[in-house]
Order: structure tokens, then C-alpha cells, then sequence
């Protein structure tokens, strides 16, 4: 991995994710990257921030890595386009796992993930592209967790489960063993889910129930 990286984005996520690679990485963070119709500012945390459409001028991919740093955006798929974005103009995509994480030697972590502390990422574990673990969850053995999901605070998913692509998890939110979760599906805060669930769908309650049908514009469209 190269050792100078490029952040995407300029909210609160880029903010975090700057703090975090700055200061519990091997990477050193030279700046910022957002779409022109987004950029607010030319500077943040003391680094520049271009255009994404020019980015190559400043930061070329042959010498920088990248970190897409966008929340859940649009059910995860504003993350999702400029992870794909990145790729395609040939850049590396980092991933951050914190020091403060408990990784089994057996899990794996795909590309521009985010893994923060107190995470435990039990054995055998298989992490995705582009997956977001806030903090203080707990991955059981064996499951799978699908490209492009988010997961936020104190989840507990239990042995064998797969988290299907493109989901949100809710602070709270507990799974059985051997739960699959169908993609583009909202779990919501505290559900408890005892059965597999259906793709495109939002979950909640003990034991959780279909609510209704998830979409792309839950989350908003900022970066």
C-alpha cells in the first residue's frame, strides 16, 4: 500500500476518518477530494481540498492511495458510485482497521473499509469491499458481511450470519446465528432479528418485523 493517501469527501466522515488514519495508521493523509458541486471549502484540518474530477492533477494515483469516506449516504450508494469511481481512474483503495479492534488471524477485510475500536471480529469472519463497522460491534464467527454495507454502534450479529449488500444496521440492532439479511434491507436501532429477512425491505421491533420497503433517499444526498 502507498504510504500517502487521498481522502473523498469533506463532512463529518472525512473529518473522522483523517483523525483516525492520521493517528493510528502507517499512512499520512495529504488531502481532500469532492465532486465540484459539493466542495464547500478549499481547505480542511490544514490540508487542501480539490475537485474530484481533477484529482489526478494533484494527488496521481501511481503515487497515492485513496479512502472513500462517505457514510450511508443514499442507502450506502453515494459510497458505493465513488468507490467504484476510484478504482476505475486506477487508484489503491485503503482500508482502516483500528489498534483498538480485536481481528481474528482467520478474518478477512476487504478494500475502504472502516473498522473502529472495540470492534471483535471473531474467527473465520469475511468482511466485504467498502463495509463501515462503527464502533463496539460484535461479528460472530463465520459470518459474512456483503459489499457496500453499514453497520453502526453495539450491533451483535451472531455466528454464521450474512449481512447481504448494500445494508444499514442500527445502533443496537442483535441477530441470531445463521440470520441472512437480503440486500438493500434497513435494520432498524434495537431490532432483534430471530428470521432470515427479505431484500429492499426495513426491519424493527422485538422480535423485527417488515415495516415497509427500504429506499435509496432515506439518508439524504450530502458528502
Amino acid at each position: 500500500m502507498k504510504q500517502k493517501l487521498i481522502i473523498i469527501g469533506d463532512g463529518e466522515t472525512a473529518q473522522l476518518a483523517c483523525e483516525y488514519f492520521t493517528h493510528d495508521s502507517e499512512l499520512t493523509v495529504a488531502g481532500f477530494a469532492v465532486e465540484e458541486r459539493y466542495r464547500k471549502t478549499e481547505g480542511l484540518c490544514g490540508l487542501p481540498v480539490v475537485p474530484l474530477e481533477s484529482v489526478e492533477k494533484r494527488f496521481a494515483p501511481e503515487d497515492y492511495a485513496a479512502f472513500v469516506a462517505i457514510s450511508y449516504t443514499q442507502l450506502n450508494r453515494v459510497r458505493t458510485r465513488l468507490f467504484e469511481h476510484m478504482q476505475s481512474r486506477g487508484y489503491a483503495l485503503a482500508s482502516y482497521v483500528s489498534s483498538r479492534a480485536f481481528v481474528w488471524r482467520t478474518a478477512s477485510i476487504g478494500k475502504n473499509c472502516f473498522v473502529l475500536e472495540n470492534n471483535v471480529v471473531q474467527h473465520g469472519v469475511r468482511i466485504e469491499d467498502n463495509v463501515f463497522l462503527w464502533s463496539g460491534n460484535h461479528i460472530g464467527h463465520q459470518t459474512v458481511i456483503r459489499r457496500n454495507t453499514y453497520i453502526a454502534s453495539h450491533v451483535v450479529i451472531s455466528g454464521f450470519c450474512e449481512i447481504g449488500a448494500s445494508c444499514f444496521v442500527g445502533v443496537n440492532a442483535a441477530f441470531n446465528d445463521k440470520i441472512k439479511v437480503g440486500e438493500d434491507g434497513i435494520i432498524g436501532s434495537g431490532a432483534v432479528v430471530v428470521r432470515d429477512t427479505e431484500p429492499g425491505r426495513v426491519y424493527v421491533g422485538n422480535p423485527a418485523k417488515a415495516l415497509g420497503k427500504s429506499s435509496f433517499d432515506t439518508f439524504g444526498v450530502d458528502q
